[in-house]
C-alpha cells in the first residue's frame, strides 16, 4: 500500500488540482481517495494497473461530489472550472470505465421488458412526461412511474456490479 501511495499520490494530486484549481482541496481529495481505496479492500485483490484505475475513479467521483456540494451551498464555479470538468479528451482510464459502464447499461436495458425499457427511454432520452408516456404505451401514469423505477433500479444494480 505504501508503494502504491508513493507511486500515484503526486499524479493523483496533480489530477485533482487540474480539476479543482485549489491546492489544499486537491491534497485533501488525494488523501480521501486513498482512504476510500483502502477501506474498499480493493487493493487486496488488484494488480497495480487496476489499482490505479480504481483510484482515479474514486478521485473523479470525489471531485464531482465536491463540486455538487459547493453548488448546493450556494457557491458557484467560475466558467473556466466548468470547462475543466467537462474534459474534451478524457484520460484513458475514464474512457475504459465509460465503455465498461456503457456495456453494463446496454446489457441491463436489453434485458428489460419492452414497456419498462420504453418508459425509461421515453422519459430520460426524449423528455416525455409520465402522462405522455402513458398515452403512448396505453398504460396508466402510475404504471409509467413503476416501469421507470424498475428500469432505474436494474441500471443502478448493473453499474454497481460492473464496479466490483
Amino acid at each position: 500500500m505504501d508503494a502504491l501511495f508513493r507511486d500515484y499520490s503526486e499524479d493523483l494530486r496533480r489530477y485533482a488540482y487540474r480539476r479543482l484549481r485549489d491546492r489544499e482541496a486537491a491534497a485533501d481529495l488525494t488523501q480521501e481517495a486513498f482512504l476510500r481505496y483502502v477501506a474498499s479492500r480493493q487493493h487486496e485483490r488488484s494488480d497495480a494497473r487496476a489499482s490505479q484505475f480504481f483510484l482515479w475513479r474514486i478521485a473523479g467521483n470525489l471531485i464531482v461530489d465536491l463540486v455538487r456540494r459547493e453548488r448546493r451551498q450556494g457557491r458557484t464555479l467560475p466558467l473556466e472550472h466548468a470547462a475543466m470538468l467537462a474534459d474534451a479528451a478524457p484520460l484513458a482510464d475514464r474512457s475504459l470505465i465509460a465503455r465498461q459502464d456503457f456495456a453494463a447499461l446496454k446489457t441491463a436495458l436489453d434485458g428489460l421488458p419492452r414497456k419498462t425499457r420504453a418508459a425509461l427511454l421515453l422519459n430520460r432520452v426524449e423528455g416525455l412526461t409520465h402522462a405522455e408516456i402513458a398515452t403512448r404505451l396505453s398504460i396508466s401514469p402510475s404504471m409509467v412511474s413503476k416501469h421507470i423505477m424498475k428500469a432505474l433500479r436494474v441500471c443502478l444494480l448493473s453499474l454497481e456490479s460492473s464496479d466490483a
